[in-house]
């Protein structure tokens, strides 16, 4: 009787009789074809006359003859009831699989097969279908050898993600260490030199994706002009010509002012001078006025920082701001013997190292949270400290700009 009801339910939801059979255990040849399909006759008509209780081996209760009284009004109302009952379950059911077909589908976006296979499982495991798998499979167009295959390797998945999570466990150092935020480049240059351990770069970049480590990625700002030149300013040609890396420290260095809002509506201004070659910053000044100090403040710093030695052939290359186009600047770079070079007008690439600084110091330094001026020099010098002496430059050969220009000099 209960293999009955379960056949009616099933044969409801679109199987064949011969499949629900040899999925609940029986064997189709030994029974025969035949045979099946009249029970499936038999059962569904009894089924349409009486619900439930028609599906009921009547020689349990009966000499097997058919019953010629009438039913009491007690028995109708029982079978009544059997049929609403057994009604309301068979809706619920269909509700539940609707439901899951449209998880299912709006899901099918983009799915790996594992992926796959993994929704199957929840699913059957969370709504205790039965018989669904080559429903779903093929909702899914994915293959139920496939399935259970999946379902077999569930040990081997269990290794392989607590390795996962040990490897997101050192990843994790590597990308919090000393407070600021990494790709997989610096995490894997972080790990080789400091941990003494190997990842592969896809190694690093699959964990990062599988759970969720991001590198903030830098959001690009339109290029502002700081001020119009006047008459008296000169521009001077571009002697670079985006030849950075020349392999000479302290000859080509790059200069630049960018903003650093913070405390809400005030507002700080960077200017920087950086080895193109070694990608140290040899100057900064941090000032809340952008008048040209900023820029001759840096060079004064530059020229009175002892631990720089200059090349014979220095010169600086900047934007054609207003600051580097000025008559005292260009002056004071002359009596300091620094040559002069510049980008062309609006083209941002000609000081590309510079501008690629900038953007990994704001993706860095949480200058916005800053509640002071004294703060936000505290943050500044404490980045820049970091930037030179423990920031791996994977253009570097995995060195920091400090240990890359030693590397040079003894060369």
């Amino acid at each position: 009787d209960e293999f009955k009801s379960r056949f009616i339910d099933e044969y409801q939801t679109g199987k064949l009789p011969r499949q629900i059979f040899e999925e609940n255990g029986f064997n189709a040849d030994i029974i025969g074809i035949k045979r099946i399909e009249q029970s499936a006759h038999r059962w569904k008509k009894a089924y349409e006359k009486n619900g439930l209780i028609g599906l009921k081996d009547s020689r349990k209760m009966s000499s097997g003859r058919p019953m010629k009284r009438e039913l009491t009004a007690a028995e109708i109302i029982e079978r009544q009831k059997a049929r609403i009952e057994l009604l309301e379950g068979q809706v619920n059911l269909l509700k539940k699989l609707e439901a899951t077909e449209r998880r299912l589908l709006n899901s099918n976006e983009n799915l790996t097969p594992n992926k796959a296979y993994q929704l199957i499982q929840e699913t059957i495991e969370q709504n205790g279908f039965k018989g669904m798998t080559k429903y779903f499979c093929g909702l899914l167009d994915v293959s139920r050898s496939g399935y259970y295959s999946y379902l077999k390797a569930s040990s081997v998945r269990e290794a392989r993600e607590k390795l996962d999570l040990e490897a997101k466990g050192i990843i994790l150092k590597a990308f919090n260490k000393r407070g600021y935020k990494k790709g997989s480049r610096s995490i894997k240059m972080i790990l080789e030199n400091e941990f003494n351990i190997v990842f592969s770069r896809k190694k690093i970049q699959r964990i990062m994706r599988k759970y969720g480590i991001v590198c903030p990625h830098r959001k690009p700002n339109p290029y502002k002009k700081i001020a119009k030149a006047t008459m008296e300013h000169q521009v001077v040609s571009n002697k670079l010509n985006r030849e950075f890396k020349q392999g000479i420290p302290g000859k080509v260095l790059l200069t630049d002012i960018t903003y650093l809002p913070y405390n809400g509506k005030c507002m700080a201004y960077l200017s920087t001078v950086k080895d193109a070659s070694t990608n140290e910053i040899l100057a900064y000044h941090v000032s809340d006025r952008i008048t040209l100090d900023i820029a001759t403040k840096t060079i004064h710093k530059l020229m009175n920082n002892k631990k720089v030695k200059l090349h014979k052939d220095a010169f600086i290359h900047s934007d054609q701001g207003s600051h580097y186009t000025s008559p005292s600047y260009q002056k004071l770079l002359k009596k300091n013997g620094l040559g002069q070079s510049m980008s062309r007008r609006g083209n941002c690439w000609d000081n590309a190292p510079q501008e690629s600084f900038f953007g990994h110091l704001k993706d860095d330094v949480d200058y916005k949270s800053a509640t002071s001026l004294k703060e936000l020099r505290s943050k500044i010098k404490h980045y820049m400290v970091y930037y030179n002496n423990y920031r791996y430059q994977w253009n570097l050969k995995k060195m920091t700009p400090i240990q890359y220009r030693n590397h040079l000099l003894a060369a």
